[in-house]
């Protein structure tokens, strides 16, 4: 039955001029019409009012932003523009980009004749007996041309090409989403730094209120006046403190460390002056749209529906195996038993070969195959059903994100002004002596640990904004306004080596 089917399909393609790869249709998207509402989602900078903010997107969608437009920190511009130009993995993305087109051009190549010349001198000896001229060894000389095509009349050779060109563009949309990655990976690390240079100076500022109390404690304790406890409860404020800074002093190193290998080259000691973390303003009132949308704007969707092309073609490659294969094979030229006389008259010389290949017994190959391509088709179904839900749930994370983040902190700086003049008057109590000094000392660790939560959540609200701009398709523009690039755009590495991505021909 399936042979059958297949024959009666084979007659409509030959009509039609197409392959036996089945009528591509993009799977429903497996989402919500909208993004969430309610809650959390009605607190957006739009709902709240951006015209209050200093720069805003101005109903812009992310993908029409630049990056140098969506970051206001002229050093971490900087940063980006030498990540785009020094980093490894976006080179892979590039060369990939490259090899897939050289994948493409040798399939491609099969839909067309081969031609080659040739020339040969064969010396043959055949037993005396066995000759009619009676001469033992014999020679032949020719030289032409040679001329193979496989005729594809079922079209296994242009779903295979098709196959190579979705690959292609896959890759270049791969490339795409990799460096809207590396965009926002930038941002996210450079800002992490930001944010390990704020607790730094808290924890050095406690350090140093610490060692102060500590001084004081001793003295008293020298003099009679003061406990041990109390001494010792100072002591460990201060040697607490000596701690978080080493652990704060190593994950700084390691985060520069993190921004370097993102940038591929040592941080240039010109960069412009940076903004400091509570100073960065980025834009939070872009436009989320439809979940639709994120169709044409996230590179990543759009390499997994090219996947999903490549497979649909293949099972035409597959269908056309159980149908002949018609190639033609020629050549022409001259033959002459001495080297001399090759071109003289009389000496050419042709061949011509038509060949009909009919699978008859293949063991289950064919039926095997064509059942392959039928279930990876069904495996890049769910992978780009899988790459449309993550997107959605990216953004409507940063959504609900965003709709917090800013109440979060203004509750934040209230508690820990609180937490300060807590401390002040725990500090005066005690010296007062109305208090023991364990009330200082729960009041300095809560004083610092509200200074980290604040810290904490400055980063985690730009971080947030990065990488919703990032979900949203934003990160390929450099200027916004500027005409959006192809995928496989041609890259100019400067002073790096190696080729950029070319067109197809």
């Amino acid at each position: 039955m399936r042979r059958q089917s297949l024959i009666a399909a084979c007659t409509a393609v030959l009509a039609a001029g197409c392959t036996l790869a089945p009528r591509y249709e993009r799977p429903a998207a497996p989402v919500d019409a909208d993004f969430p509402r309610g809650g959390v989602y009605d607190h957006q900078p739009e709902a709240a009012g951006a015209a209050d903010k200093s720069r805003s997107a101005a109903g812009l969608a992310a993908p029409e932003i630049g990056w140098r437009d969506f970051f206001a920190d002229a050093r971490l511009q900087q940063l980006v523009e030498l990540a785009l130009r020094n980093n490894r993995n976006l080179r892979v993305a590039v060369l990939n980009i490259e090899a897939s087109r050289a994948q493409y051009q040798i399939a491609r190549a099969a839909l067309f004749p081969a031609l080659s010349a040739a020339g040969s001198m064969t010396r043959t000896r055949t037993p005396k007996d066995l000759t009619l001229s009676g001469k033992p060894i014999t020679t032949e000389y020719s030289v032409g041309l040679d001329v193979s095509w496989e005729i594809d009349f079922f079209g296994r050779v242009r779903s295979l090409k098709d196959q190579a060109l979705a690959q292609y563009f896959a890759q270049a949309e791969n490339r795409k989403a990799a460096e809207i990655a590396l965009v926002s990976a930038v941002a996210d690390q450079y800002l992490t730094m930001l944010a390990y240079d704020d607790a730094l100076t808290v924890t050095r500022n406690t350090l140093a209120t610490a060692q102060e109390s500590f001084r004081i404690t001793k003295l008293q304790f020298d003099t009679g006046t003061g406990s041990e406890l109390a001494l010792r409860q100072a002591e460990g404020v201060v040697e607490q403190a000596r701690a978080n800074l080493e652990s704060q002093q190593r994950l700084r190193a390691q985060a520069e460390n993190a921004l370097v290998l993102l940038v591929g080259e040592p941080l240039p000691a010109d960069l412009p002056a940076g903004l400091a973390l509570d100073s960065q303003d980025l834009l939070a009132d872009i436009p989320p749209g439809l979940p639709s949308d994120l169709l044409a704007r996230r590179p990543d969707i759009a390499a997994a529906e090219q996947v999903l092309r490549g497979a649909n073609a293949n099972i035409g490659a597959a269908r056309a195996a159980f149908f002949p294969r018609v190639t033609l094979t020629g050549s022409g030229g001259t033959l002459s038993p001495t080297f001399g006389g090759l071109f003289k008259p009389g000496s050419a010389a042709w061949s011509f070969t038509p060949q009909i290949t009919l699978p008859i017994f293949e063991g289950g190959q064919n039926v095997a195959n064509l059942d392959l391509a039928h279930v990876q088709k069904r495996i890049d179904i769910a992978n780009y059903e899988k790459a449309i839900q993550t997107a959605f749930r990216e953004v409507a994370d940063g959504l609900a994100a965003r709709g917090t983040y800013d109440n979060q902190i203004r509750s934040l700086a209230l508690f820990t002004s609180t937490q300060r003049r807590r401390l002040e008057l725990s500090e005066m109590r005690y010296r007062s002596g109305v208090d023991s000094y364990l009330s200082v000392l729960t009041a300095q660790t809560d004083f610092y640990s509200a200074q980290q939560q604040l810290i904490t959540a400055r980063l985690q609200r730009l971080t947030n904004l990065v990488d919703l701009y990032q979900a949203l398709g934003g990160g390929w523009l450099e200027h916004t306004g500027d005409t959006p690039r192809p995928s496989d755009a041609a890259v100019d590495y400067a002073q790096a080596p190696g080729r950029a991505a070319g067109k197809l021909p």
